[in-house]
């Protein structure tokens, strides 16, 4: 699919993050999200979580960061529908690893 436009895109993940389980929404309080159009180094990488995850803190550290990458999103997807899903999910994804899920956890909880 083509590459939307970063106003749309921007909505899509602003819309994922509202809709985010009320079991993280927590962690929202600590997190930046960025959006940004690719990975400088792994083109094809769809999101990134970076910080120390929640239960891990011991409240010295800044916010951590999710960051979003539109293009890498939009060419893995063939309609508006699927990369709105798959936006949420990669949303959902992020910020778990910030809640201190790891993936297999994620995938228990069918988030993944």
């Amino acid at each position: 699919m083509e590459i939307v436009p970063k106003y749309r895109f921007d909505r899509l993940v602003a819309d994922a993050l509202d809709d985010l389980p009320d079991e993280l929404q927590h962690v929202l309080d600590n997190v930046v999200v960025q959006i940004h159009d690719r990975h400088p180094v792994e083109h094809d990488l769809l999101g990134l979580y970076e910080g120390v995850p929640h239960t891990e803190r011991t409240g010295q550290e800044g916010p951590d960061v999710v960051s979003i990458y539109r293009h890498a999103l939009c060419e893995m997807c063939e309609t508006m529908d699927e990369l709105v899903d798959e936006v949420y999910v990669t949303v959902i994804h992020e910020v778990a690893h910030a809640a201190g899920i790891d993936d297999e956890r994620l995938h228990q909880l069918g988030w993944g």
